[in-house]
């Protein structure tokens, strides 16, 4: 079998004493297949962008004819309705309907969409099927359209990653391949959706992507920007929440904004609490999860006639917040309402999204402050709250602030909001274990790290981690020899598993391990047997020069559990052994390296 290595290098002249070389190895390992993704792409955008537009579709017609029994798709919010206390009925209507279509259709159209995305990623091969791709947004435009406190961003993540792994899954593509291409849906359907498309790239690669490389960033940054193109003629230009612009904050606006983003951030953990907390009740419920949803609906339609706000998307309501248009009472009032009328819906299984309530709720927490500022104006830390609660929440701050910006086109506010994110981010990841997302996930037996670093399997290299005091033995030794000194407990061979063998030059000829020589022996009972007869003499080596990553590979590919190290100008010429406890040592210094502390 011939050396297998993914780098070639020469040794260029000594520079300060030190040998220096040069290999092949790049700084990214992407390919011409992100091209092939980026094409796919394309379509997975246009494609998304018609779903969007379809759902919003779907929501509009549906408020209309649940609050106002009438046929249209212009847009309407349930605030106007003249149904009286008879309002209870609509959303446990629809949340009925969707208790049906979950326990018949499918039960992963339940909840917000966004857990079911990430358990798709990391535990199903990126593979979501036809019915969730269907039924996903037609129950939450039900649910939203009936009066469901929810956004529709969950939603439609879910439905374009379900595309976009439906497309996937008709060419041969591998796993990472079919992810990409689903985020890619899953961004293009935010973009669309709220005219986000620099939001959206941010968010996949803040949760959704769990890598960050060219390879799969380029291919959803594409899908993005098309669905962005496309929202013009489908749905109109951004930005949804336009503001007269900031001025630029002060040095003072900036340390507010990070109280504002602390007190987010137990807010945040807070409404995280809460929504599991009713999940934790309707569980002990001796009712099936089918009937949940209604009994979650009657709550929400209760919290409808107390405040209409509630109900629905709530995009007015956040507008009205931005300009500045709610105060006093009626902002409490309207925090304690959404926050559990949001929780009970969303505890109950039924379908939609948690992003528009986030805002919302943080919009209003943020107005709340901003009554008690002396400087600025309600509408600046309003915005300011919605950054906060949405970084503390999903825990995505990239995401958050710009999200913010590309809602509103307030630019000026760009380093408030990211004060306020990054403050809230730090009390929720000393607050809370999981965020709201994740804890479904964990809920369900998995789990998740949100943290990026070099893989030290990828930074090392073979040279730095092997065992350069090697021992051999001449490949005309009697394996029955080799037998008695292990028996008699030679240190030099009995350390290892493999031992390598040379000839009279003192080349690498083969590897005979432990495993090889009992095997031998049951075989065969000759004491003229050589180790070189009994052990491989096609030996699969590493390159010093190599990453440990290649290596590993290597030894995972072939089943394998050493390598004999040679040099790649001379690949019979041993320089050292390298073993799973050398591999192993990698990871040791990095923990070492976070976790030791030096002397000053």
């Amino acid at each position: 079998m011939q050396t297998e290595t993914q780098t070639e290098s020469t040794v260029s002249p000594v520079l300060n004493g030190h040998a220096t070389t040069h290999d092949e190895l790049r700084d990214f390992s992407t390919n011409r297949r992100m091209l092939l993704l980026s094409a796919m792409s394309l379509a997975i955008g246009a494609f998304s962008a018609v779903v969007a537009y379809a759902l919003i579709w779907l929501i509009a017609a549906i408020t209309n004819l649940a609050f106002y029994q009438r046929f249209s798709a212009a847009p309407a919010i349930p605030q106007g309705h003249h149904l009286g206390y008879w309002v209870v009925l609509v959303p446990v209507a629809g949340a009925l309907i969707i208790g049906l279509m979950a326990r018949y259709g499918s039960e992963k159209i339940r909840g917000h969409g966004i857990p079911e995305a990430l358990e798709a990623i990391l535990l199903g091969q990126s593979r979501i099927s036809l019915k969730v791709a269907i039924l996903k947004p037609l129950s939450s435009a039900i649910s939203i359209g009936t009066g469901g406190p929810f956004g529709a961003e969950g939603p439609i993540i879910m439905t374009g990653g379900a595309f976009g792994s439906i497309f996937a899954q008709q060419f041969h593509l591998s796993a990472a391949e079919r992810k990409t291409l689903l985020v890619a849906g899953a961004a293009a359907g935010m973009s669309a959706v709220f005219a986000t498309p620099v939001a959206a790239v941010l968010l996949a690669v803040e949760l959704l992507l769990f890598e960050w490389k060219p390879r799969s960033f380029i291919p959803v940054a594409v899908a993005s920007i098309v669905a962005s193109v496309l929202r013009v003629p489908l749905l109109g230009a951004g930005p949804i929440f336009p503001v007269t612009p900031h001025a630029p904050v002060s040095g003072t606006e900036l340390a507010i904004a990070v109280g504002i983003g602390i007190l987010a951030g137990f807010g945040s953990g807070l409404l995280t609490m809460l929504v599991y907390a009713c999940e934790d009740l309707f569980q002990k419920l001796p009712l099936h999860w089918m009937w949940w949803p209604a009994i979650g609906a009657v709550f929400v339609g209760v919290g409808g006639i107390i405040e209409p706000r509630v109900l629905g998307v709530g995009y007015d309501t956040i507008h009205s917040l931005l300009r500045g248009e709610l105060v006093g009472g009626v902002i409490i009032g309207l925090v304690v309402a959404k926050a559990l009328v949001w929780s009970i819906a969303l505890g109950s299984g039924t379908s939609g999204g948690v992003l528009a309530p986030l805002l919302i709720l943080g919009g209003a927490l943020g107005a709340l402050a901003g009554a008690w500022i002396p400087m600025g104006d309600i509408g600046l830390w309003a915005l300011i709250g919605m950054a906060a609660m949405m970084a503390g929440t999903m825990r995505s701050p990239l995401t958050a602030m710009v999200f913010a910006v590309e809602l509103t086109r307030d630019f000026n506010v760009f380093p408030a909001l990211l004060a306020a994110s990054v403050a809230a981010l730090g009390v929720t990841v000393l607050l809370m274990r999981r965020s709201i997302l994740t804890e479904k996930l964990a809920r369900r037996g998995h789990h998740i790290t949100r943290e990026y670093s070099i893989d030290p399997f990828e930074f090392a290299r073979v040279r730095d981690v092997m065992d350069k005091d090697i021992s051999t033995i001449p490949s005309t030794m009697k394996l029955s020899e080799l037998s008695d000194r292990l028996a008699n407990g030679d240190a030099n061979l009995n350390r290892r598993q493999g031992t390598m063998i040379v000839n009279e030059q003192n080349q690498l000829v083969g590897i005979i391990t432990r495993g090889d020589i009992v095997r031998a022996l049951r075989q065969n009972q000759s004491a003229e047997m050589t180790v070189a007869e009994a052990g491989s003499t096609d030996p699969i080596v590493a390159l010093a020069d190599e990453p440990l990553h290649d290596a590993l590979t290597k030894m995972l590919k072939q089943g394998i559990g050493r390598l004999p190290v040679v040099e790649r100008n001379n690949p019979k010429s041993i320089v050292g052994y390298l073993g799973r406890a050398a591999i192993l040592s990698a990871r040791m210094k990095v923990y070492e390296e976070e976790n030791i502390l030096q002397k000053g």
